[in-house]
């Protein structure tokens, strides 16, 4: 048990410095190309001799590095509580729909006001997406949780999720269909995912909704590993199933409708990394899963921002792209390697 423990320190401590020396690695790249001594001097708060350099770390570089490790740690831990709460493995974060409702938003409001009034353009910002996005995820959060105080099977929440998910994509289709091509332009744009559009302003906002969604694993980390076996031996065991299941929900909603409002939709990472750090650790307890996964996801995903913005290159790659395209032999090898998958 100790040499467990042990070994879990070290992986941790691993990790963690990984994250530090990627994260670093990630400020350093770009188009312009900045030395390393004045990346660490930008980054403690001492003086650079080019200000310049300073400009870009500050106001481009880590905005987007901290929002590398915002989305990809968000999306993990909530992957991680949906395959847990439905015992499935191929759940992943947007399975409620928040992430299709957080884009009826944004559609509304590009391809929507083209169909309407022919206003779009002018009206269009970073934030006015966000606020968008955010309003559709709030709508279908809502409704999501209001359906699931009224059902008892875990399953049909599962169901219901999927079934938003269509309505939502059958909405954005008849959007689409009538919009003009500058607009649909531009939400396609969206669809592809971006770490590197906010402002310190708008990474305030972002950071202080995903710190509330973390705070709330407090109160279900003890009951989430009693789920694993099944919610009969979760209520054996004295869990409020009906409880913890809103938290879950609340939590995965939060995160991942702040995520899709201030990044769009990422794809790949949420349903990926929690398998990814079962079978590094191989264990099961989340008291282990869930820091691992946050750090496995903030590493992936700064490393996918890396490989996207082509280092000494003006042009940056989807980063949806990046993360299923490498990310997906990862897990395939990984998967064969160890031959089996679990919850």
């Amino acid at each position: 048990m100790m040499n467990t423990q042990n070994s879990y320190r070290t992986s941790f401590i691993f990790m963690i410095l990984l994250l530090i020396g990627v994260f670093i690695f990630n400020i350093s790249l770009g188009s312009v190309s900045i030395p390393f001594k004045e990346i660490i001097a930008t980054i403690f708060g001492s003086d650079v001799l080019k200000e310049s350099s300073q400009i870009i770390i500050l106001n481009y570089r880590l905005p987007k590095a901290i929002t590398a490790i915002l989305v990809g740690s968000g999306l993990s831990i909530s992957g991680l509580l949906m395959q847990t709460l439905f015992r499935n493995p191929l759940a992943g974060p947007f399975v409620l729909g928040i992430s299709s409702g957080a884009s009826l938003g944004v559609a509304i409001l590009i391809l929507g006001t083209s169909i309407f009034s022919g206003l779009a353009i002018s009206i269009v910002s970073n934030f006015s997406m966000a606020i968008a996005a955010s309003s559709g995820a709030l709508l279908v959060m809502s409704a999501v949780m209001l359906l699931a105080n009224r059902i008892r099977n875990t399953m049909s929440i599962l169901i219901i999720g999927l079934m938003f998910g269509s309505l939502t994509s059958a909405v954005i289709s008849v959007l689409a269909y009538f919009s003009e091509p500058e607009q649909l332009q531009q939400f396609i744009f969206w669809g592809f995912g971006s770490l590197g559009n906010l402002s310190w302003n708008e990474l305030s906002i972002f950071a202080f909704i995903y710190l509330i969604g973390i705070s709330l694993l407090g109160f279900i980390l003890k009951p989430l590993n009693s789920l694993l076996i099944g919610e009969n031996y979760a209520k054996s065991m004295g869990v409020n199933i009906k409880l913890i299941r809103n938290i879950i929900l609340l939590t995965t909603s939060l995160l991942t409708g702040v995520i899709t409002a201030f990044s769009g939709p990422i794809a790949f990472v949420g349903l990926a990394v929690p398998h990814i750090a079962r079978l590094f650790f191989n264990s099961s307890n989340h008291k282990i899963l869930l820091p691992s996964a946050a750090i496995i996801g903030a590493i992936l995903m700064l490393l996918a921002d890396t490989i996207a913005q082509l280092p000494t290159s003006e042009y940056t790659l989807p980063i949806n792209a990046i993360t299923s395209l490498f990310g997906a032999p990862i897990v395939i090898w990984l998967l064969i390697r160890k031959r089996n998958i679990y919850l």
